[in-house]
């Protein structure tokens, strides 16, 4: 999603030509719709759900513990919401339009908060600021007071699920907020400087305007994230609509109530994607307006204002990443033989090979998907395309609860139709297996797959596709010969995306995952819930590590623009 955003901004149309469907390519079309079909079961299970009477269970839920889910999630939306929009669009424009010290080492290490899944920074910020952490037992120590004689923020609270999470997903608004900037009109900028405008004036009447949309856009990836969290809000005690959903089906053992709390979350979650979709079509609109441009200029910040500048993005990068990667380091060396137990190796085994599976399948599935949509470029086919890949936008959670039902009526239709004539029973054939959690991770990540497949897709002109035909390629042979080769760079690391995600996703893996089948992620949260920090810190450890992947990933993306053409200004 990000990476497409990315590419969405930094160019216009690569081929003004449209592409026209082709004669014979049906067969793809219907294959488009059936796998996007196939793909959407879960999201049209959970609409379906609505009209479902659930008794007495949703009104008890609407008179007690609904109004919170919504006040509670509000609250998370606008507090997150504005961290984000000052923590991203702040050291967006510090790092891409000014230099001082450490500014072009800020250009990367900005977007290592988005290795550490929030849940993780619940964990260890918990025990780090807690009244036995270092931090109050530094206080203690230095001013010789006792508990109850000083005040001190309670983290597990709403400010502090805000304040955590703001520190995660900030860098979505950083990447796509700081291609923005690296693509607006030089000539604007100077025009400003040459009318006396400041760096801040210039910020705020001219680059801040042009860079709304990718901002916006930025800030609905933040939120989603935000709604689809689990562990955090979990820890914390607070009451949200994925909270709620897991009490519900779990605690309750009402599906119906449950799918309707999802259906609930979906207004949430249309009302972001449609933001979504907007900006990225006011973004067009910039970019076929605003031209190809000139060099940019670069304000060379002095003094304080340097200084600032650099505690300003040293501070995110070390709240959301080093504190918590350094805090469970140190866990992880002192507790060697509990956090890497013999099961951790089992743990890593499940993880690996879910991600590995979920990744093959979500990169082919994107593909066929995307090369359907080139061959029969209609509103159909877009419209088919659109629902298979409306996973991302939708809470794990959520999905879960649209695999369950669908998948539970399937194996209770199929064992009491074997009961019935052959005498015997069939159990669970595919709710809770490992087919069904690898199912939700292709509905939950398809779109980050296809996003950047599609736009790598679009890169590669008709003209190729024609002259391959005229050597009696057909469709598929065009696709496996022609197009894979060319888009090798872009499908691999569509592949690592999905590893990273697969391995940090936790709602989705708690609520589907075979019985006794744990991953890192689940085990990281049935440790901490439990009080045993120290013995998930090694599972912790390695699901950061393996999340710097897309760093690197995101980070060359961004890197490749004018920054070899500026021009510094003091």
């Amino acid at each position: 999603m990000i990476s497409n955003l990315i590419e969405r901004t930094r160019s216009s149309l690569l081929w003004s030509k449209p592409v026209k469907s082709k004669p014979g390519s049906g067969w793809w079309n219907l294959l488009t719709f059936t796998i996007a079909l196939v793909v959407g079961i879960p999201i049209l299970t959970v609409i379906a759900n609505i009209f479902i009477p659930s008794g007495e269970v949703w009104h008890h839920l609407a008179s007690t513990v609904l109004p919170d889910y919504v006040k509670n999630s509000l609250w998370l939306m606008i507090g997150v919401g504005t961290g984000v929009f000052i923590l991203g669009v702040g050291t967006a424009w510090l790092v891409t339009m000014c230099r001082f010290p450490g500014s072009r080492w800020f250009n990367w290490l900005l977007i290592l908060p988005m290795a550490v899944p929030a849940y993780l920074m619940a964990y260890t910020y918990t025990d780090f600021l807690a009244f036995t952490g270092p931090v109050q037992t530094l206080l203690r120590n230095l001013t010789g007071l006792e508990f109850g004689e000083y005040w001190f923020p309670n983290v597990r609270s709403l400010g502090g699920a805000i304040l955590m999470m703001s520190f995660v997903f900030f860098p979505y608004v950083y990447l796509l907020t700081r291609a923005a900037f690296l693509e607006q009109s030089a000539s604007l900028l100077e025009a400003g400087r040459s009318l006396g405008a400041s760096p801040a004036k210039s910020f705020f009447r001219i680059a801040l305007p042009l860079a709304r949309p990718s901002i916006a856009a930025g800030m609905a990836l933040a939120l989603m994230e935000t709604l689809n969290d689990f562990g955090t809000v979990d820890y914390f005690g607070i009451q949200t609509f994925t909270t709620g959903i897991y009490r519900t089906w779990f605690g309750l053992g009402e599906r119906a109530a449950a799918a309707q709390l999802s259906a609930f979350l979906l207004i949430f979650i249309l009302f972001l994607i449609l933001l979504e979709r907007w900006s990225r079509s006011k973004m067009k609109i910039k970019q076929n307006t605003s031209g190809r441009y000139k060099r940019m200029f670069i304000y060379e910040l002095r003094g304080w204002k340097a200084w600032f500048s650099t505690l300003f993005c040293l501070i995110p990068v070390c709240i959301g990443f080093l504190i918590p990667a350094l805090i469970l380091f140190g866990m992880m060396i002192n507790n060697l033989d509990a956090a890497l137990n013999p099961r951790f190796l089992q743990y890593s085994l499940n993880t690996i090979t879910l991600a590995l599976i979920a990744g093959v399948a979500a990169v082919v599935i994107a593909t066929l998907l995307a090369y359907g949509v080139r061959l029969n470029p209609g509103l159909f086919s877009k419209l088919s395309t659109r629902l298979g890949t409306m996973g991302y936008a939708i809470p794990g959670s959520v999905i879960a609860v649209g695999i369950l039902i669908p998948f539970g009526w399937f194996d209770n239709t199929v064992d009491a139709w074997m009961r019935t004539h052959l005498g015997i029973s069939t159990g669970l054939l595919l709710s809770g297996t490992i087919f069904a959690l690898i199912f939700a991770y292709v509905v939950r990540f398809l779109a980050v797959a296809y996003n950047p497949i599609e736009a790598s897709l679009g890169k590669i002109t008709p003209q190729m596709d024609e002259a391959a035909e005229g050597m009696g390629y057909g469709f598929g042979k065009v696709l496996i010969k022609i197009h894979t080769p060319i888009m090798s760079g872009s499908l691999f690391a569509a592949f690592m995306l999905i590893i990273v995600d697969v391995i940090k996703e936790l709602p989705a893996t708690l609520i589907v995952r075979p019985f006794n089948f744990d991953t890192l992620a689940v085990q990281v949260y049935r440790l901490a819930s439990d009080e045993r920090l120290a013995e998930s810190s090694g599972a912790a450890l390695a699901i950061i590590l393996v999340g710097l992947i897309p760093v690197f990933i995101l980070s060359k993306s961004i890197t490749r623009s004018r920054e070899g053409n500026q021009k510094r200004l003091s």
